[in-house]
């Protein structure tokens, strides 16, 4: 199969959305990666630039170290499959697999080899003669993925190919594809939205946010150690629970009631920096251990109230949505539980699994990263006329080359620091002053 390997790579279409900023990634042989995030982060931007169905602004993308910026669709050697399957309704399912060879003028004993062969780890045996009106939506999938399959590429893309099946069938083809993955052994690229098909699929994921990466990692170490709080809250159903208060004396106090959390020794340690700040306490619904609970006496010392609102009986479990103080809380408990909506219940916090952030800069504080620290506004240069060389304040960083778009009262500037050797493209809102000069503010 291949590696794949994406440095700086950017899309910037025209009017000056930056949809993708600084993409880069090293995609191992036989990996199966996952891009997932919210609609409109760039994650499907980002695989059509892999495919060469986007062209890439700037920034560069190799295919087994050979770069193909400027390679056509075809001559990449991958095969994408769809959210909509775009099967052909009037071949059947064998001729649909067999088509792409044909067209490659692929020898007939060959191409029938091949399209049994796929049909065979696809479990399409029995369908071959039929036509895709035939086959439920989950064997119509399969056929897409069977067609690209059979033409042997060196990388798989998969843009939400599961977004249009029902909630049963997604869970039973999330096994199916895990299973071809591994008896194919492809190199293998998925889009979703879907973070419980990141987790479960992925052997690494990229989670994205408004074109930019937040954190890449095995599904399991994002899921224990998230970067920021955007991870943390985006990774695990239901979402992590945010604490908003401030540190007193070696306890967590929570805005908006006077409750307190007490804090281990390590706890104390890490954010001695933080005494008398404010930060966020994160922890996890399977993590807060109802007072009915055996364990609950252990971790007293961190247990707090909370008023139940909606209880979500789920059989096995019970989700109760409820709050403390000024934060919205959701505990996951046993469904053995009797929980009432109106209920004051009490909540302990496994202090092993708890995880704090900075508030002002939601990133996650850790042993490496545990100083103190404010979020600062950018210091943006004023410029006196768009169409003229711009001319910063700053000297930290000049700039390359810059057009102006008139309708969209937008600069597009290229910015070149030490700090960043490709030149950036950078965006400023123009913004007329009463004393006739320009002022641009980052968009």
């Amino acid at each position: 199969m291949a590696t794949v390997r994406l440095v700086n790579v950017n899309k910037v279409y025209d009017g000056g959305v930056h949809a993708v900023h600084d993409f880069s990634i090293d995609i191992k042989d036989k990996e199966f990666i996952v891009f997932v995030g919210p609609s409109g982060c760039g994650k499907s931007t980002t695989l059509r630039m892999i495919a060469g169905l986007e062209e890439i602004s700037y920034g560069e993308l190799f295919i087994d170290d050979k770069l193909v910026n400027s390679t056509a669709p075809k001559d990449r050697d991958i095969a994408m499959v769809f959210q909509s399957y775009a099967l052909y309704p009037q071949m059947t399912v064998y001729n649909n697999m067999a088509y792409a060879l044909k067209l490659r003028k692929v020898p007939k004993d060959e191409i029938d080899r091949r399209v049994k062969e796929a049909a065979k780890i696809l479990r399409l045996t029995d369908y071959l003669d039929r036509k895709p009106r035939a086959l439920s939506g989950g064997q119509r999938q399969r056929v897409a993925l069977g067609r690209s399959i059979v033409r042997r590429p060196k990388v798989f893309l998969m843009d939400e190919p599961l977004s249009n099946l029902d909630a049963k069938l997604r869970v039973a083809m999330r096994s199916e594809i895990v299973r071809i993955h591994k008896e194919v052994g492809a190199t293998t690229i998925y889009v979703t939205h879907d973070q419980i098909e990141a987790m479960t699929m992925a052997s690494r994921i990229v989670v994205m946010r408004d074109g930019y990466i937040q954190q890449i990692g095995e599904p399991n170490d994002v899921y224990q150690h998230p970067v920021n709080m955007f991870v943390a809250g985006f990774i695990g159903t239901p979402a992590m629970n945010f604490l908003h208060g401030k540190l007193e004396n070696g306890y967590f106090l929570i805005d908006g009631c006077d409750q307190k959390i007490a804090l281990t020794n390590g706890q104390k340690e890490l954010l001695k920096e933080y005494e008398g700040k404010r930060l966020v306490y994160g922890i996890r619904p399977e993590n807060l251990i109802y007072e009915g609970s055996d364990r609950f006496k252990q971790h007293e010392l961190s247990a707090f109230a909370v008023k139940c609102g909606i209880v979500e009986k789920l059989g096995d479990i019970i989700n109760v949505h409820a709050a403390a103080g000024d934060s919205d809380v959701v505990v996951k408990m046993s469904g053995k539980y009797n929980v009432d909506g109106k209920d004051t219940i009490r909540v302990a916090a496994d202090e092993a699994d708890a995880r704090f952030f900075n508030e002002s800069t939601t990133m996650a504080i850790t042993p490496g990263n545990n100083a103190y620290s404010e979020a600062k506004a950018p210091n943006l240069p004023s410029f006196r006329n768009p169409f003229r060389q711009l001319k910063p304040r700053s000297p930290a960083f000049r700039i390359k080359s810059n057009r102006f778009s008139a309708k969209s009262n937008v600069i597009f500037c290229k910015i070149a620091s030490p700090a960043a050797f490709t030149p950036r493209e950078k965006r400023f809102c123009v913004t007329p002053r009463e004393d006739g000069k320009t002022t641009f503010a980052d968009t």
